[in-house]
């Protein structure tokens, strides 16, 4: 199966969030996309790890009703800060019978020189671009092995998410069934 392998801290997971993955299911891309919760993005402040259980909680809840999108918590097995690299090289190893290609947003992209080993990153599963609006791709500039497509843009980021609840503000309507209640009865997010 040819699976995308979208990475993040969710943190929260909101509607943006299974409305592209669910677009590359539903729209050919992938077989299945499976959203990779990260504990530690090398290039990213660490998240905290007691908040590391009720992002993956969230995931799991947000996905068990959406066809073809499935969780994956990989990288808590392997060692931190996680490279991407390593976290395909494990997929790979343990799913040999599938097609792993990473789904990355245009700033992703702009900076991805900057990733541990990106050269192989491309050549040995290749990269999905989506658009982010702000960040212009040269599509014809892009390598082979690296494609864009072009999903809606969903303005809503786990940040603003965060800083609604903070303030106080029902989000319920931007976060998928169960995810708004999770963040209540465990008091996620209630300071910024």
């Amino acid at each position: 199966m040819r699976i995308g392998i979208f990475s993040g801290s969710f943190n929260p997971i909101h509607m943006g969030h299974l409305m592209l993955a669910s677009y590359y299911v539903e729209y050919g891309a992938f077989d299945e996309v499976w959203m990779l919760v990260s504990p530690h993005n090398p290039l990213r402040e660490r998240v905290s790890a007691h908040n590391d259980h009720h992002r993956c909680a969230m995931v799991e809840l947000a996905l068990q009703n959406v066809s073809g999108v499935k969780f994956c918590d990989i990288e808590f097995s392997l060692p931190q800060p996680s490279y991407t690299i390593h976290t395909l090289d494990a997929l790979h190893h343990r799913y040999p019978e599938h097609d792993f290609t990473l789904i990355v947003g245009a700033d992703n992209w702009l900076i991805f020189d900057r990733w541990y080993q990106p050269d192989r990153i491309i050549n040995e599963y290749s990269v999905c671009i989506y658009p982010r609006r702000g960040y212009e791709v040269n599509v014809e500039a892009l390598p082979p092995r690296v494609s864009y497509v072009e999903a809606p843009l969903v303005e809503l980021s786990s940040t603003w998410v965060r800083q609604a609840v903070a303030e106080g503000r029902n989000v319920s309507a931007f976060l998928p069934y169960g995810v708004y209640n999770y963040i209540k009865e465990n008091n996620l997010y209630q300071t910024i």
